[in-house]
């Protein structure tokens, strides 16, 4: 029994493998506790959450419902009052009510709401969390009675993916190379992940561009690249940059170089991006208690080399590593990425590279598989058997070979007998 194209379109989309482990522990579930309400095992649960399976049918249903996050209560919108003519005649007093006339007593004026105040908050580090761009000037005509308001009209222009590519790139790529920066202690290296990363995010653009997080995602993607142990290998990235001249700023950075790479990153994205716990530990591939165990790893090594954070709080902690961090960023010299349009261009250029080396090889493949069979037999030749020893004949037969005597012997009545017969006196010498 099949099920109908409608059952199938009705179970709910799920989020991506990483958004479902944030979801889960954001309420507070554990894998054993999704696995009892599913029906499932736990080594199910995490195969859904690392993105090997997805489920299927009344578990994917079940299992959406499960991590679904709970509706935010949104803030009450006031709406503009309606005021008509006659209340506006009423209050404004005969003499405006004489003016009018009785055309305008059926006009709703609208009155314009309130703007919001509220700003995006500050970033931890510079320019590591892009703050949302402002909204687009209303366009069109003022609103009348029969059109709606500048609040309710839809904005119609619609941006390219290069535009959104390249707001994307300037608003995260300069804080990002410093971020990557603090990671790896080499400034080459930092532009080299940043550039890798939004060239891997402009092949990959339909995919990020629905991403809930599309600067986190490309920051993952510099973390990884730049964490690349390859990279040791190479001449250039073999050694770390020479430190800060400030004994504060330089204590730091010692620190951070001497911790290892996932505690480094671990350190980096709480208490230098902002993210909480779970993110954190989602980005990092690591559970929550991993993650947490890392941070206090990382801070405890940290705060030997910097007095100041030995005898304070954890909250103090994290504040204090957050402007310190904050600090040692912005303080060096880190190279400015290439414009997003050089980027872009050139993961246009290593696409079609990779794709007509893809090509070549494809046609050289099917080159050699023609020649062969060109150059194959036909028919099946039996193998040439190897020599073998034989054992047991007879010795040949007939006269056996002459000597040295008898050749002599030959020679000599070959030359003595050429005028006949004649007796052979025996010479001896």
């Amino acid at each position: 029994m099949t099920r109908s194209t409608t059952d199938e379109a009705a179970v709910p989309p799920l989020p991506s493998p990483k958004e479902r482990r944030r979801l889960r522990e954001a309420k507070s579930l554990s894998e054993e506790e999704v696995a009892a309400a599913v029906g499932v095992t736990r080594a199910t649960v995490r195969s859904w959450e690392t993105g090997r399976t997805s489920p299927r049918g009344r578990k994917r249903a079940l299992y959406a419902k499960l991590i679904a996050p709970e509706p935010a209560v949104k803030p009450a919108v006031l709406k503009p009052p309606v005021v008509t003519a006659e209340a506006a005649a009423e209050a404004a007093g005969p003499a405006a009510a004489a003016v009018d006339g009785p055309a305008a007593a059926a006009a709703p004026v609208p009155v314009a709401a309130p703007a919001a105040t509220d700003l995006p908050e500050a970033p931890p580090l510079p320019e590591a969390v892009p703050a949302a761009p402002p909204a687009d000037p209303p366009r069109g005509p003022a609103p009348t009675s029969d059109t709606r308001t500048s609040a309710e009209a839809p904005d119609e222009r619609r941006v390219s993916p290069a535009e959104a590519f390249d707001e994307l790139y300037a608003r995260t790529a300069p804080g990002l190379v410093r971020q990557t920066y603090l990671l790896t202690g080499r400034r080459a290296l930092a532009r080299e992940s940043v550039e890798r990363a939004f060239e891997l995010a402009w092949q990959r653009w339909p995919e990020v561009a629905v991403d809930r997080d599309p600067a986190g995602w490309v920051r993952a993607a510099a973390y990884e690249y730049a964490m690349s142990p390859w990279h040791r290998l190479r001449r250039t990235h073999r050694h770390p940059d020479a430190p800060p001249t400030e004994p504060g700023k330089r204590a730091l950075f010692d620190a951070l170089l001497d911790l290892p790479p996932a505690y480094r990153r671990t350190l980096l994205l709480y208490d230098g991006v902002g993210l909480d716990l779970p993110e954190t530990a989602a980005e990092t591939e690591a559970s929550t208690p991993a993650a947490a165990g890392r941070l206090m790893t990382a801070r405890a090594a940290v705060a030997e080399r910097l007095p100041e954070l030995a005898g304070a709080a954890p909250a103090e902690q994290s504040a204090l590593l957050q402007d310190r961090l904050g600090g040692l960023a912005r303080a060096e010299h880190v190279p400015v990425p290439r414009p997003a349009r050089a980027v872009r261009t050139g993961s246009e250029g290593k696409a079609r590279l990779w794709t007509r080396a893809a090509v070549a090889g494809v046609a050289l493949l099917i080159a050699v598989t023609g020649l062969t069979l060109h150059n194959a037999p036909t028919h099946y030749e039996p193998p040439i058997s190897p020599p073998e020893r034989v054992g047991g004949v007879p010795p040949r037969g007939g006269p056996q070979k002459l000597t040295a005597q008898d050749l002599k012997l030959q020679k000599s009545l070959s030359e003595q007998l050429a005028h006949g017969p004649e007796r052979l006196v025996p010479q001896l010498r």
